[in-house]
């Protein structure tokens, strides 16, 4: 029986802080930056957010009407559990980007849209959260290399 890779299932951004993130096809990742044209790349430790699908599968299942970009994640993959990986792990994205997982769950200090709209927000737990190393253009369906 062959092994499934890691992938990714959903690409996701906005343009605003604290709401949900519309899907798209490809997105080009910026060293030191994150995802261009989304609102959370800078200069700091979060420039890209990792759900594993099943965890948005979970919520599903809780009875949340939720889906891939809604708890604002930059990309959801399926076949990797982020909260199990030690700070500092280091991935390929579809093979010529490198990043680095620099935090796992956040402090909401204070309940946001998606909050408002979900009645709960996963990514407090089960978030990821990573800094680009090297950059490139990745894609739905490409694969994700632990190092």
């Amino acid at each position: 029986m062959p092994t499934v890779l890691p992938e990714i299932l959903s690409l996701n951004i906005s343009r605003k802080k604290g709401t949900r993130k519309d899907p798209v096809e490809a997105v080009e990742l910026i060293a030191d930056y994150g995802i261009s044209g989304d609102a959370h790349a800078g200069d700091w430790h979060r420039q890209v957010s990792f759900l594993a699908s099943e965890a948005i599968e979970t919520a599903r299942a809780a009875g949340l009407d939720v889906s891939h970009g809604d708890f604002a994640e930059n990309i959801t993959t399926r076949g990797i559990d982020w909260c199990r990986l030690p700070i500092g792990t280091r991935f390929h994205l579809g093979g010529a980007t490198l990043l680095e997982i620099t935090q796992i769950g956040k402090t909401c200090h204070k309940p946001c849209a998606i909050y408002y709209k979900m009645g709960d927000c996963i990514m407090p737990k089960q978030g990821v959260f990573a800094k680009v190393i090297t950059g490139g253009t990745i894609r739905v369906g490409d694969t994700i290399q632990l190092l």
